[in-house]
């Protein structure tokens, strides 16, 4: 086993150099590989409870939520697309590489470090969403399996806990790779199946209406036995549907890969239309389809409700994608945290060798591998925690719904209005000002409703 000493000695001239070169790098993007990124980035696994959302919310406020969501996403994009550059938002020679970036440049290293939390946040969350998730389609790949062979479901091979831990040591081991640039292959697999899945979804939906004859559902969705008990169901399903739409951590990463002329601003609020456009048409589709198909009885996770259909192969592949693509997807999202505390710790101690020592290891039959003990422990732990939590709350709809309660508002609307506010130096309690502070409170409030209704949905769930 040989070793070498590992990059993080001299962190400061990496970074900057770093920092330097994304600058530098050249642009070819367009509005389409925008549109390409965007879509790919947006629709995952959250797309599965829609179908769910809109049958707590009826015929008519579930399409109009979803509706609702997209617009404010589309002003959300527009705000943050502007902040790309400085101080002019098409020709100022500053730009941003990401998201903190903008963040720093516009408003400061204290609300940087700020918004860094929130980000941090949602990252450690998708990972906890992503475990219950694969656990959920994995046992639904057991128990259509039983119903076809006449078995007892009830005492059919392992419970849900049991999948959790198989799927954390798949991601154990594939956290050890060093950075995002070495699991690309792996991104690319998780976007294809993605489609396959959600596709799969629409089509065996479209199915069950034809064998029921008619479409289920009512106006004001699934009834309740007490009106406050709705109210929270409301809350959860607002806090699903927002979980599926944003994409404002990614739009500046996105924005930065893009070709000018024409202003890169002016690319990225095209490719944001069209992305949004197709996404909520996806996601009406997908959504309606499942809750005509199932009315009262739509399952939190789509796919969950096809488990005794004639096509059981194919609900079975549609499952098996959800599991290989939140395999990828795990990694899309935990690669960024691992480089943060990691890249942050080399900063700090510069001489431990736990920290900063590579080794590279062989073992028979397997290629070499780099070995390091803080990204073997600290990853390791990691994963741990995240299956962890996720055996503890295995709620699908409530841990999405609290997700969305903390992030979608300071990451989807305070920041970006913030940001957009100091670079137009838009004067104070002029119309535009009061209309976008309104946007800002507005947003905090239904944030703080979706939080409350899905926390109560897990005390609830888990006191049941």
């Amino acid at each position: 086993m040989k070793d070498q000493e590992g990059s993080g000695t001299d962190s400061t001239p990496l970074l900057e150099t770093q920092y330097a070169d994304c600058h530098h790098v050249e642009r070819t993007g367009t509005v389409w590989t925008a549109v390409a990124h965007i879509v790919t980035g947006v629709i995952g696994s959250g797309v599965l409870s829609l179908a769910w959302s809109i049958a707590q919310l009826g015929w008519v406020g579930g399409p109009v939520t979803i509706i609702f969501f997209a617009c404010i996403t589309l002003l959300s994009s527009f705000l943050l697309s502007n902040t790309y550059r400085s101080p002019d938002p098409e020709h100022g020679p500053q730009r941003s590489s990401s998201y903190l970036d903008a963040v720093n440049l516009h408003k400061g290293e204290g609300n940087s470090r700020f918004c860094g939390v929130f980000v941090n946040i949602s990252l450690y969350g998708f990972g906890i969403a992503y475990v219950i998730t694969a656990a959920i389609s994995m046992r639904a790949i057991q128990i259509s399996n039983c119903y076809y062979d006449k078995d007892d479901e009830t005492k059919c091979g392992f419970a849900g806990p049991y999948f959790m831990l198989i799927f954390g040591a798949i991601q154990v081991v594939l956290s050890q790779t060093p950075n995002f640039h070495n699991i690309q292959w792996l991104s690319i697999v998780a976007a294809i199946t993605s489609f396959f899945y959600a596709f799969i979804g629409m089509w065996l939906s479209a199915g069950q209406i034809r064998e029921n004859g008619y479409a289920e559902g009512s106006i004001h969705g699934i009834p309740t036995s007490s009106g406050m008990d709705k109210v929270w169901l409301v809350a959860q399903a607002l806090g699903d549907i927002a979980f599926s739409y944003p994409f404002s951590v990614i739009l500046i990463e996105i924005q930065d890969t893009l070709k000018s002329p024409p202003p890169e601003n002016q690319t990225m609020k095209k490719a944001s239309t069209i992305s949004v456009i197709v996404t909520t048409f996806f996601y009406l589709s997908c959504g309606c389809l499942g809750y005509a198909a199932f009315g009262n009885d739509t399952p939190g996770n789509l796919l969950t409700g096809f488990t005794s259909n004639a096509q059981h192969w194919l609900v079975d592949f549609a499952n098996a994608c959800i599991v290989i693509h939140l395999v990828g997807a795990y990694q899309v999202y935990s690669q960024p945290l691992f480089a943060n505390v990691e890249n942050w710790l080399r900063f700090k101690f510069p001489d431990s060798e736990f920290v900063n020592h590579v080794y590279f290891l062989k073992l028979p039959l397997l290629p070499a591998f780099q070995l390091n003990f803080l990204r073997l422990s600290f990853r390791t732990a990691y994963v741990a925690s995240t299956t962890v939590i996720a055996m503890l709350f295995p709620y699908f709809n409530q841990i999405l719904g609290v997700l969305a309660g903390i992030i979608y508002y300071p990451l989807s609307i305070y920041f970006p209005v913030e940001m957009y506010l100091s670079q137009s130096n838009i004067e104070p309690w002029s119309a535009k000002w009061v209309m976008l502070r309104g946007f800002s409170i507005g947003g905090f409030v239904l944030g703080l409703f979706t939080l409350v209704g899905s926390i109560e949905g897990i005390v609830s769930a888990k006191l049941s």
